[in-house]
């Protein structure tokens, strides 16, 4: 007869995070099970190929993932150098997952998870019992059980709203057709017609903010009348562009001072304290923009929102869940990343203990575990589900040996950060646009880059945090 110890553990995703946790499992001899929802490893990373990570490749890749693939005659690319988000996809996390092989099931959305026989109010005999996730796959319905559930799904899928209140703003459901809410490829002929010769909004005023705002402003040279107006809920100030030169990560430190070269040489206007209330159709197909000042914008042809992602916890109903009330991160985690007074350099090392629930085995990590805060790095998860994977494992003292050093500055919080707890908007993007010339093709490998001019968008990929 199966028992519980028997079952795998589920892991949600097999983005970066995720994928780290089945090595990690797979080196305790653990069985893992990977639940991811698209049609390969690392989906959403491939949503933003075209994107340049902040990171090396030597901050990017996982231990115990090394030494799975290393019989493979897997070699790390020059530590030094910068992948895109196609890099990491096809040169380290596809391969990983080709590794893993039939521990992933592409194509299974996980839509539910619960203890086996008990909702979220029964107590008896519960932590006892596997636990039980429903999918849908392309074959129907299914169910699996697990002993343990790792969910590292990030938030790349549930992107913030224009509106400041953290809800949509009115209209902008029916302005759909014309507001992206991530970095655009302006390398893709058919993205680059959006916006040359227009006039964009870009709301935002993280990493991805910054990065929409380079591209623009370079699509400005090629293209006359593109014109980007940054639309900021709070101040300029001295913080506003992140660490610049005095950044650890140089790559990062660029992303500020790439923003503030595009306000400075007028391809952009940056319009603050504007928090959007709605978004109306002109007469002639535009979009004008309103705030809750009763301000209004000159009409623009498009909108890009880019105010951060926040996490999917409808699937994870049936579980008891402790969660901070603001950030929608677990509760012992919350206040070591808090972005009103944490940037990416102090946040303090964390992991099974501060990821735990009231219920028992179930662990958020990865971007998810970050909630809405933007501080995420991915050499974070990949930590957090060592430390998970020892408690799973029994090996308590190395579950609780956390080793954690991160680069200090950038554009990922500090004290003051926000004018007030509402206006958390910074969504830790964190590459830089990749030329044209270095971007990786589907099925192909890429090289990766070393200068560092512009920097863009963010990697949910993780499952969504920085890119880093």
């Amino acid at each position: 007869m199966t028992t519980t110890a028997d079952l795998p553990v589920a892991v949600i995703g097999a983005g970066p995070v995720g994928l780290a946790a089945a090595a990690h499992l797979t080196e305790r001899g653990i069985e893992p099970l990977v639940l991811e929802a698209g049609p390969a490893a690392a989906t959403s990373v491939r949503d933003w190929s075209h994107v340049r990570l902040f990171s090396t490749w030597g901050e990017i890749t996982d231990p115990a993932a090394e030494k799975l693939l290393a019989p493979t005659g897997w070699a790390r690319p020059d530590a030094d150098t910068y992948p895109t988000g196609g890099d990491w996809a096809v040169r380290y996390l596809q391969p990983l997952a080709d590794v893993l092989g039939d521990r992933i099931r592409y194509d299974a959305t996980v839509t539910g998870v619960s203890r086996a026989g008990r909702d979220r109010i029964v107590d008896a005999d519960r932590d006892s019992l596997p636990f039980v996730l429903h999918l849908t796959t392309p074959d129907g319905e299914r169910r699996v059980l697990a002993r343990a559930v790792i969910d590292a799904s990030g938030t790349w899928r549930t992107p913030g709203p224009a509106g400041a209140s953290g809800l949509p703003a009115l209209g902008e459901k029916a302005a759909a057709d014309r507001i992206a809410y991530r970095v655009p490829d302006l390398q893709d002929p058919a993205v680059r017609a959006r916006y040359a010769g227009r006039r964009t909004a870009v709301i935002g005023s993280g990493a991805s903010a910054f990065t929409a705002l380079a591209a623009l402003a370079g699509l400005a040279k090629d293209e006359p009348g593109t014109h980007a107006v940054w639309i900021l809920r709070r101040g300029i100030n001295g913080s506003t562009f992140g660490g610049g030169e005095a950044d650890q990560l140089p790559a990062r430190g660029a992303l500020g001072l790439a923003a503030k070269a595009a306000v400075e040489d007028g391809h952009a206007d940056a319009v603050t304290g504007f928090r959007t209330e709605s978004v109306r159709r002109t007469d002639d197909g535009r979009l004008a923009l309103t705030a809750e000042d009763g301000r209004r914008l000159d009409p623009v042809d498009e909108v890009i929102v880019l105010t951060g992602f926040r996490p999917d916890l409808s699937f994870l109903s049936e579980l008891r869940l402790g969660l901070d009330e603001r950030l929608q991160a677990p509760t012992g985690l919350a206040p070591l990343i808090d972005p009103n007074q944490h940037s990416c350099g102090t946040v303090q090392p964390h992991g099974h203990r501060e990821l735990s629930h009231p219920e028992a085995d179930v662990h958020l990590v990865g971007m998810k575990s970050y909630g809405r805060a933007p501080t995420f790095l991915a050499m974070t998860g990949y930590e957090q589900v060592r430390s998970v994977v020892a408690a799973l494992a029994g090996d308590t003292d190395s579950a609780d040996r956390v080793e954690l050093t991160l680069p200090e500055t950038g554009v990922c919080g500090g004290a003051g950060l926000f004018d007030d707890p509402t206006a958390g908007q910074t969504d830790a993007g964190c590459c830089r646009t990749a030329p044209a010339s270095e971007r990786v093709q589907p099925g192909t490998v890429g090289t990766a880059g070393t200068s560092l001019p512009l920097a863009t968008a963010r990697n949910e990929a993780s499952s969504g945090g920085c890119c880093s």
